[in-house]
């Protein structure tokens, strides 16, 4: 049963972190549902093996994937207010590809295309937010604000496709690990 057990919570993880991986392409999280598989197979690893005292991550391990996720997550966040700045847009435009890509990305997930509203919410909101702040100004243009709102665009490609190798890198480790034997 233990064989057994073992091969199926495998294929799991080697097909759930797949789909993991392509979440995160369409701007949903990933990294973070896989760290919790991790963390559930981790906590549930005493019930379905007779090792003493069973480890399969450890948690130095789920730590460093914690952490790796983070940094993801971060370059994700900043990226669009990153690209905008880069488009030369001002303190206003930079802070609207901020916060308007968050808006749109928790806004996105009600939008019916299945899997990626999130993603477009993010971009749609990404550029709006960067549009409206450039727009803020006294005398602004419409041509002078929407090269940073279309860089804010850009640089949310850019922080989305960042995360990737994250993904790849704590799918990659936690799968070696369990099929290596684990750490116990």
């Amino acid at each position: 049963m233990e064989t057994l057990l073992f091969i199926a919570v495998g294929v799991v993880l080697a097909v759930g972190g797949l789909a993991c991986v392509v979440a995160v392409l369409l701007g949903l999280p990933g990294t973070w549902i896989l760290l919790g598989f991790a963390v559930l197979v981790e906590l549930m690893d005493g019930y379905w093996t007779s090792a003493e005292a069973p480890v399969t991550f450890g948690i130095p391990v789920l730590v460093g994937c914690l952490l790796a996720a983070g940094l993801g997550e971060a370059l994700e966040l900043v990226s669009g207010a990153l690209g905008a700045k880069h488009a030369g847009s001002s303190r206003r435009g930079i802070i609207g590809a901020f916060f308007g890509g968050l808006a749109g990305l928790v806004l996105g997930t009600a939008i019916p295309v299945p899997v990626a509203g999130s993603l477009f919410g993010a971009l749609l909101g990404c550029f709006v937010g960067a549009l409206a702040g450039e727009m803020s100004h006294e005398n602004a243009k419409m041509e002078g604000a929407l090269k940073p709102a279309i860089g804010a665009v850009l640089g949310k490609v850019v922080g989305t496709l960042a995360k990737l190798p994250v993904v790849l890198g704590v799918w990659g480790v936690l799968l070696f690990i369990y099929i290596t034997g684990g750490l116990s």
